[in-house]
Parts: structure tokens; C-alpha cells; sequence
């Protein structure tokens, strides 16, 4: 029954090898792209509110600067480029390419094929074991006989040449009988570690979802960084065309235009950091889906609140239950705790029938043979007891591996669940900071443009806009980044 289901398995994984080849094949039609939107002019006024955290716009498109020139002319597109080509993807569906292409996850799949090959290398021993062989040769004998004739009195020699012509034809068949049990624990050991390798397949594609997540919402945080910073540099160009206007008219001295421009390069720096910041996250995006790195991506906006509810125990239950590493360990002490039975049955003998029947010498007289053989090794000089001592030790530490894994696997549950907690609190916060921010700046604007504030005023002001606007993203960047982490601790995709 056990040969069934691992055969099955066995077989399920080779068709898990084909469809995912087969679907990297198949081409998907190809649409056309949505327009990149445009940023909004130098001269429009600064906005007053922040992009709403409840409701994300449609899609997100890539900035101007990470469009290739009209000029250019695009490499044709791979199979698996074809997947993605004018599609706004969801972050369910980075995940599912990501699962169909990476690498990786084929190349675990093909480890666990070779270790169920394995498997059957460790039982074939006890199926009869069938070899055939034949031998011809040819070989000549020459020898010579020296004597005294009588009437002549001359020595004569005289040679003789005999031919040999050995051949032989056999079929040679043995059984093992009994040996104790020891393929059969070779083979549970065997059978064990195939299965580790199964569990480092599913270990491989929660790896590679988490980094897709990660990578998904890290471009959707420099996209909405993007935006932030624009909305810095308009309002930071008002100020000066507000500043220089004072000036001109002599209300205002020479250094509120230099600070005023201070602010302006200021501004367009952290954009253009901004920026680069997106195209590396849509490099890291396009790699973890197991697509070359220069492949266009048009995504969703995850940035999105989302309360979710935490019960710790039975997360906690579920990650020991899912979590492929935990089961690995439980794996590998159970192969190992089948070496140590395939060590201690060493002690004992082998009992093995076997037998030949052939045929021998030039006429091919038929020959055959029937035999019963014992091995036992009485002594080898302490080899034996050393290699159980040795198994016995490596249980041991696989037990010990077991206990340190549930400790872990809980310690990642608890840090990841608080670590959503502290995100939620802090979009709150963050959001409570923004609205103060921007009732601060439009004071300190008005008051400015009044001609009763300083530019030392209005630039603080404006400087706590931005960062409270930062802090916001970077909360609901670190809240989705929070979940997606959950997610692996218990053992999720």
C-alpha cells in the first residue's frame, strides 16, 4: 500500500513537471497597455488632502522615467513575458505566475523526483536479483617429448599441440531470504527523506509568495512615495514663485528666495529617489515571479487598510500544522530513528538462495547449481557498534531539532502577529498626523502669503506635511508587508 501512494506521488509530481512546462509555453494574447498618467503641472495648486487609504485607484502605472523611449525597439517577448504583457495583475496574480515560472520551485520538484527514485534503489535489494553472463575464449598448448632411437643414435624432439576452447553460458538467480529487516528500514529511511524533499517543495513556493507580496507592495509604496514627493515639489515651487513675487515687489528679503529654492532641489532629490526606488522594486517584483528583470508590470494598489481579526492559539495550532519545516524535522528524526533500526539489525545474519544454470566447455554440457548461503560478521572490529552509537546520536539530535523548530515556528507566529498589531496602530496614528499636518501647512501658507509669516515657518510646515504623508505610506506599506509575513509563519501562501 505505501508503494502505491508513493508511486502516486511519484507521479503526480513528474505531471506537476509537465503542466507547469506546458503552461510557461503557452503564449497568452497581448493587449495594449494603459496610458501612464501624467503629473500634475508645476503651477497647479498643492492638494489639501491625502489619497484616500480606503479605496485604491484602479491600477498603478509606472512613472514617465521608467518608460522606454518611442525609439526604442522592444525585445520580442518570452512565453512568460507573454503572461503579463498589457494585464493590470493583482496580487493574486504575481502569486499564480510566480508558482507556474520560478525556477526554483521546479528545481525542487525535480529534487523530490530523484529522491522517490531513491526509494526504489533502497528496496530494490529484496526483489530477485537476475544476471547473465557469457564466456569464450580460445587458448593452445604446445609440448614437446625428447628421446634416444636405437639404430641411429640421434636425439629426436617431437611437439604436440592440444587446443582448449572454454565457454561457458550461465544464468545466475538469488533471493534474499531473510536479512532481518534491513533493506525494509533502508527503505522507510529513504522513503522519509523523499517526503523532506516533497515538504521542501511547498517549502520553496510559500518562499517565493511571500517575496512576490513583499516585492508587490514595496513598488505600491514607492508609487504612492512618488506621489507624496510631486505634491512636495509643487507645493515647494509655489512657495518660491510666492517668494520671488515679494521680493520683487520689496516685502520680502533675498534670503526668503534662496531658502524657497533650497527647498525646491530639496524636493525634487527625494523625488527622483523616489523614483529609482520603484523601478529597483519592479526588478525585484520581476525576478521573484521568475521573469527577466527588464519585463514591464502594470500592477494593482494594495495599499489598502484592511482590518483583520488575530486569535494567537489558533494560529499558533494551524502553523504547526502547515508549516512545511516542522514537518521536515518530525521527517527527519523518523528517518532517522529508521537508520538506527537498520544499524542495530547488523548485527544479524543475511540469509540468501541462489543459483545458477548455464552450460560449460566446448560441447556446452549443461551445468547448474542450487545454494543456500548464510553471512554473518561475527567481528569487524568495533565498525558496526560505532555506526549505531552514530545513529543513535543523530536521533537524538533530530529529536532535539524537532523540540527547537516548534520554538521557533512559535516565536515567528508571536513576532509577526504583533508586528500587524503595531502597523495597524501606527496607520491610525499616521492618519490623525496627516490630517494636523495639513491643516498646519494651510495656515502657515495663508499666513505667509499674508505677509505675516516667515518662509522658516511655512517651509517647516511644509517639511512635516511630507513626512507625516511618508510615515502614512510607510505604515500601510509595512501593515500589508506585516500580513504577507503572517502568512508564511503559519505556514500560508
Amino acid at each position: 500500500m505505501r508503494m502505491r501512494v508513493r508511486r502516486l506521488l511519484l507521479a503526480g509530481a513528474v505531471l506537476v513537471v509537465a503542466t507547469t512546462d506546458a503552461a510557461a509555453q503557452t503564449p497568452t494574447p497581448t493587449q495594449t497597455p494603459p496610458p501612464a498618467t501624467t503629473p500634475p503641472p508645476a503651477t497647479a495648486p498643492p492638494p489639501t488632502t491625502t489619497p484616500p487609504v480606503t479605496a485604491p485607484p484602479a491600477a498603478t502605472t509606472p512613472p514617465p522615467a521608467t518608460t522606454p523611449p518611442a525609439t526604442a525597439t522592444p525585445p520580442p517577448p518570452t512565453s512568460a513575458q507573454a503572461q503579463v504583457f498589457g494585464k493590470v495583475l493583482s496580487v493574486d496574480d504575481a502569486v499564480a505566475i510566480a508558482l507556474d515560472t520560478q525556477p526554483n520551485i521546479k528545481a525542487r520538484i525535480s529534487d523530490y523526483v530523484a529522491a522517490a527514485f531513491r526509494v526504489d534503489q533502497a528496496l530494490a535489494p529484496l526483489f530477485p536479483q537476475i544476471t547473465a553472463n557469457f564466456t569464450a575464449a580460445t587458448s593452445k598448448n604446445v609440448s614437446s617429448t625428447a628421446f634416444f632411437p636405437t639404430t641411429s643414435g640421434r636425439t629426436v624432439t617431437t611437439s604436440s599441440e592440444s587446443p582448449f576452447d572454454p565457454t561457458v553460458a550461465r544464468i545466475t538467480v538469488s533471493q534474499m531470504l531473510f536479512d532481518f529487516g534491513k533493506n525494509f528500514a533502508s527503505t522507510e529511511a529513504a522513503r522519509k527523506l523523499a517526503d523532506v524533499a516533497l515538504e521542501d517543495t511547498e517549502l520553496q513556493r510559500q518562499l517565493v509568495t511571500q517575496t512576490v507580496k513583499e516585492s508587490f507592495t514595496n513598488i505600491n509604496f514607492a508609487v504612492r512615495l512618488i506621489q507624496v514627493q510631486q505634491q512636495a515639489v509643487d507645493r515647494a515651487e509655489l512657495n518660491l514663485r510666492s517668494a520671488r513675487g515679494f521680493f520683487e515687489v520689496g516685502t520680502r528679503p533675498k534670503s526668503d528666495v534662496a531658502r524657497a529654492e533650497v527647498d525646491v532641489a530639496n524636493a525634487r532629490l527625494d523625488l527622483i529617489r523616489a523614483r529609482n526606488a520603484e523601478r529597483l522594486a519592479r526588478v525585484a517584483l520581476a525576478t521573484a515571479m521568475g521573469l527577466p528583470a527588464t519585463t514591464p508590470l502594470t500592477i494593482q494598489d494594495n495599499l489598502v487598510y484592511q482590518p483583520v481579526a488575530l486569535d494567537r492559539a489558533r494560529l499558533g495550532e494551524d502553523a504547526l500544522r502547515m508549516r512545511p519545516e516542522y514537518r521536515q524535522a518530525r521527517l527527519n528524526a523518523e528517518a532517522n530513528e529508521a537508520r538506527l533500526r537498520r544499524s542495530s539489525r547488523d548485527f544479524f545474519p543475511d540469509i540468501t538462495a541462489g543459483g545458477f544454470y548455464g552450460a560449460t566447455r566446448g560441447d556446452l554440457n549443461e551445468a547448474w547449481e542450487i545454494n543456500l548461503n548464510l553471512n554473518w560478521t561475527i567481528f569487524d572490529g568495533g565498525n558496526r557498534i560505532a555506526r549505531y552509537r552514530e545513529a543513535r546520536a543523530n536521533l537524538d539530535a533530530a529529536l532535539a531539532r524537532v523540540k527547537a523548530s516548534e520554538l521557533d515556528i512559535s516565536r515567528e507566529v508571536e513576532q509577526s502577529v504583533n508586528n500587524v498589531i503595531e502597523a495597524d496602530e501606527r496607520i491610525q496614528a499616521a492618519q490623525v498626523a496627516v490630517a494636523s499636518a495639513q491643516e498646519n501647512f494651510r495656515l502657515a501658507q495663508g499666513r505667509f502669503d499674508a505677509g505675516v509669516g516667515t518662509i522658516l515657518e511655512l517651509t517647516d510646515a511644509q517639511l512635516a506635511l511630507t513626512q507625516a504623508q511618508n510615515t502614512e505610506a510607510q505604515a500601510l506599506a509595512d501593515y500589508r508587508i506585516a500580513l504577507a509575513r503572517l502568512d508564511r509563519a503559519v505556514g500560508r501562501r
